[in-house]
């Protein structure tokens, strides 16, 4: 299912980085928030993983940005 939103940077966390426990691979993940402009606004919360996270890096509080993105949920022991 694809989405897309629209809204101003509101918050830009500090950028993660490990090693994959599988594939013994480097993995990096930087969330940010971004608040609708409506007249209710909503804060949403997103996050972008590896080459996405130095698209990131563009972008700064304040800045107009349209989200396009896709909805998935999965199970992981039991819990999702």
């Amino acid at each position: 299912m694809a989405l897309e939103i629209e809204g101003k940077i509101f918050l830009i966390l500090s950028e993660e980085s490990g090693i994959s426990s599988q594939s013994q691979k480097p993995w990096r993940k930087q969330s940010f928030v971004i608040e609708t402009e409506e007249t209710y606004p909503k804060k949403v919360c997103f996050t972008v993983w590896n080459e996405n996270v130095d698209a990131l890096k563009a972008l700064k509080v304040g800045d107009k940005v349209e989200i396009n993105f896709r909805l998935e949920s999965r199970e992981f022991n039991e819990k999702w």
